[in-house]
């Protein structure tokens, strides 16, 4: 299995090595196998980012003014929401292909008419789009956690869930795992959603386009909680959502190129085409209990028939 690295950003050797010790048993403990393999491609060909480093290497604040800020010596941020405006920031890098983590704490208290919202993009009218949104509620209702997927410019894929913990209370890690063949939306390492390639049936899967991973707190109080019923109570503001331990193992894409130019290995885990059985149980446990929304079984929005991809991803 070829998986490389970038020697000005890769961790020491014996934290990467137990990094990807979990990556590899993630999926499949036979993946172990490939251990010796992943060594020589170590020593020899740095090309996949592995990063866990202080936000201000890594992001750009691009909006909100001093609403957006770092604090801890870089190794925490923060973005506020006023009256007057939200923030947001983005990664410096783009990417094609990769899995990214992030640990986010959203706004506590009564954050009704809020969207916290942590996605990766490409940019255009054709864009390519894998979201997170977490929309806010009063005190002692439950966050929605709002996921979408676009290709080529069309989204409507929208599936919804409750978490099984109070995401306002402590950070909690919520990550994208995205290769030619799937999509996966994760929470604390438990898949809540998996998007499978369906070219096969005629639907385009986001593969060529790089993405940068953005987030942004904002207003949406028209209907972001209940449908636009309830409003944000600006007397609490500001509203703050913080972020902390950002990771990414990607490829990086850069002047037309991407930094994994090399093939890598059929059957690693970045070629997985399927969940463990483990991992799909899991699933099948969130979906089962905390899925409040899925398009694949909106009948009503689809009289003649939910899109295609519904055949692969329910």
């Amino acid at each position: 299995m070829l998986v490389c690295f970038s020697y000005s950003t890769a961790p020491s050797f014996p934290k990467y090595f137990h990094s990807l010790f979990y990556f590899l048993n993630l999926y499949d403990t036979k993946m172990l196998n490939y251990i010796p393999l992943v060594l020589f491609s170590f020593c020899f060909f740095p090309c996949l980012l592995l990063v866990s480093a202080q936000f201000n290497n890594e992001i750009d604040l691009s909006w909100g003014g001093d609403r957006a800020k770092f604090i801890d010596n870089g190794n925490l941020l923060q973005l506020s929401l006023d009256q007057i405006s939200g923030a947001g920031f983005q990664t410096k890098n783009e990417y094609l292909f990769g899995k990214i983590d992030m640990q986010i704490k959203v706004v506590p208290g009564n954050s009704a008419g809020t969207v916290t919202a942590y996605y990766l993009s490409s940019s255009g009218s054709t864009h390519d789009e894998i979201d997170f949104e977490f929309l806010g509620n009063v005190s002692g209702e439950p966050y929605i956690l709002h996921t979408n997927i676009y290709t080529q410019g069309k989204g409507e894929r929208e599936q919804q869930f409750y978490l099984w913990f109070d995401p306002r209370l402590d950070f909690h890690t919520y990550s994208i795992l995205w290769n030619e063949h799937q999509i996966i939306f994760s929470v604390d390492g438990t898949p809540i959603r998996v998007f499978r390639n369906a070219e096969h049936l005629g639907v385009p899967y986001p593969k060529s386009q790089p993405m940068r991973l953005y987030s942004s707190l904002w207003c949406a109080d028209n209907w972001a909680t209940k449908g636009g019923i309830v409003k944000t109570d600006w007397s609490r503001a500001p509203f703050v959502a913080s972020y902390r331990a950002f990771k990414t193992n990607a490829c990086t894409y850069s002047a037309g190129k991407s930094s994994c130019s090399l093939p890598l290995v059929k059957g690693s885990w970045w070629n997985h085409q399927a969940l463990s059985n483990g991992h799909l149980r899991k699933l099948q446990w969130v979906q089962r209990n905390y899925m409040i929304y899925n398009y694949c079984t909106d009948y009503k929005r689809f009289p003649q028939g939910v899109p295609p991809e519904c055949k692969l991803n329910n």
